[in-house]
């Protein structure tokens, strides 16, 4: 483990712009698609902030972790959690499955690993 800065700077200013979209987009793409597509990315950054690996590893975790709560949002995940009336909980977890989520994870990866290859 490393702390790397730069990766923390990109976690935090993704962070901010996620903040921002929850606050001021209600409905819409911004909202549940392009938000989608950034959150993998920022905990792409957020993991490469204190991991050193490669890469692929750390974006073939971050996706399988998205894919993971994604399809947890089919079994009713936050009833089993007694969190149904908690708005941090529907937030972060979800409520509903969508296909088009795991579209825009998958191409969120995509980018962040285009960006990598790129540097």
């Amino acid at each position: 483990m490393k702390f790397n800065a730069q990766s923390f700077l990109n976690f935090l200013i993704l962070f901010s712009l996620e903040i921002l979209i929850v606050l001021f987009f209600e409905k819409g793409f911004i909202r549940f698609i392009f938000g989608d597509f950034l959150v993998v990315i920022m905990l792409y950054y957020f993991l490469k902030s204190f991991i050193n690996a490669k890469p692929l590893s750390i974006a073939t975790w971050v996706l399988l972790f998205a894919f993971a709560i994604e399809f947890l949002q089919m079994t009713n995940l936050l009833s089993w959690l007694n969190l149904e009336q908690d708005k941090l909980a529907h937030l972060i977890l979800g409520n509903t499955f969508e296909i088009t989520d795991l579209v825009a994870y998958s191409l969120g990866i995509i980018g962040v690993l285009f960006i990598e290859k790129k540097r």
